[in-house]
């Protein structure tokens, strides 16, 4: 799918998300709240899916009890790990150039300029589909697990957090809370547990199926043939400058051939800053100076952004045409898109931070442990600090940006 027809999808989708807010917002199934003029969250009510919550969570109740204390053991795990990794990845972000961010926005457009950094980019088609399968996975397990516990649920629906426009989807299950804060302690972890347990299972699932289904069969189909170029870095950089385009594919560097990635990286670290080179793509050759890379001066730089191209073999569109390669190309980029961000979106939510799942599971332990006033204390402060982690997370990288064009 060429950049220009996901563009167009990009804003139709997000158009019609607007449109079904301004058309429902006062609907009773419709609630809206504004924290300033241009930032408000949405909620929309239904009935969808509560039967077959409670046809499941009643027919496999036994079985879903353990799947739920096993959630808690994974749920707190993970709570730790996300912690851990957010938090030490912090000070270097602060302090190392080149440092990644440890989190970002999963979005359907690319942060070009100084949100290049804080942006995961996923395709509109794959972004879309993934982030359905993982709400409602999420959501729909934990109307499960309150079903198992005879805890009622009053709705289900979706839910939108905005900027102007509607940007962050989510899905949501409303149990009974009355109910559910009466509950032993084990039964409402394993409630709140259960979502990100979901997300975690699908994505070692995927993975799985990515490993040992996708990938082999796509190695018979499939070679590699390049590398693409699928960005240019902003400011006075060789490869733009010398006219490359976006997705173009590099096929050899100083009569060297590159069909994999590796192979241009190896070349290119040889090639000293300053001298010369010759770069043959599928379009053309070109002939370019390379410069100083800016954060280390003893590499060459060119100032692109490169991924793994690759094309189907010829002896395969032979025997069975491009329809089926070509589809098992879009599955495995699916399956990769839905491994990444279930395991990336079930450890966030695990964070033990305000309304996410791991916050919830944090203030029921430590009301189990300490004086209601004590545990709203360690938990406001667990919140803040962390809420500041993801913050910095998300801004440092910005800032960082805009000193580095500022110079």
């Amino acid at each position: 799918m060429s950049p220009d027809v996901r563009l167009t999808l990009t804003l139709i989708f997000f158009l019609f998300l607007t449109a079904f807010i301004l058309t429902h917002k006062k609907g009773r199934q419709m609630h809206v709240w504004k924290a300033v003029p241009i930032f408000y969250a949405v909620m929309y009510r239904t009935k969808f899916g509560l039967r077959w919550m409670d046809k499941v969570g009643r027919k496999y109740k036994r079985f879903l009890k353990y799947v739920g204390y096993l959630s808690i053991v994974v749920g707190f795990a993970g709570m730790i790990l996300i912690t851990f990794f957010l938090v030490k990845g912090v000070i270097p972000l602060i302090f190392e150039p080149d440092a990644p961010a440890g989190a970002g926005l999963v979005l359907p457009v690319k942060g070009g300029g100084v949100f290049e950094d804080v942006v995961f980019f996923v395709p509109i088609e794959f972004w879309i589909i993934s982030i359905f399968i993982i709400a409602l996975v999420h959501e729909y397990a934990h109307g499960v697990l309150s079903r198992t516990y005879d805890i009622k649920v009053k709705s289900s629906g979706f839910a939108f957090l905005g900027i102007i426009v509607p940007i962050i989807p989510a899905a949501f299950v409303e149990p009974e809370e009355k109910i559910l804060k009466k509950r032993p302690v084990r039964q409402q972890l394993s409630v709140f547990a259960a979502g990100p347990m979901a997300n975690i299972v699908l994505a070692v699932l995927c993975g799985l199926i990515l490993v040992f289904a996708l990938t082999p069969l796509s190695s018979k189909m499939i070679e590699a043939n390049g590398v693409t170029i699928t960005n240019f870095v902003e400011g006075d950089f060789p490869a733009k400058n010398a006219g490359m385009k976006v997705n173009e594919v590099i096929k050899e560097i100083n009569g060297i051939k590159t069909p994999y990635l590796d192979n241009l990286s190896y070349e290119l670290a040889r090639v000293n800053p300053g001298n010369p080179i010759r770069l043959t793509t599928d379009k053309g050759t070109y002939k370019i100076k390379t410069v100083k890379n800016p954060e280390n001066s003893s590499k060459a730089y060119l100032g692109i952004y490169l991924a793994q191209s690759s094309e189907i073999k010829s002896g395969v569109i032979d025997k069975y045409g491009s329809f089926f390669p070509n589809a098992l190309i879009w599955l495995i980029q699916l399956f990769l898109f839905l491994f990444i961000l279930n395991l990336g979106i079930g450890l966030f939510n695990l964070l033990p931070m305000g309304p996410l799942d791991g916050g919830r599971m944090l203030h029921i332990t430590l009301l189990k442990y300490f004086k209601k006033e004590k545990a709203m204390k360690i938990f406001t402060n667990v919140s803040i600090f962390l809420l500041f982690v993801v913050l910095l997370t998300i801004f440092v990288p910005i800032i960082k940006n805009i000193i580095s064009n500022i110079a």
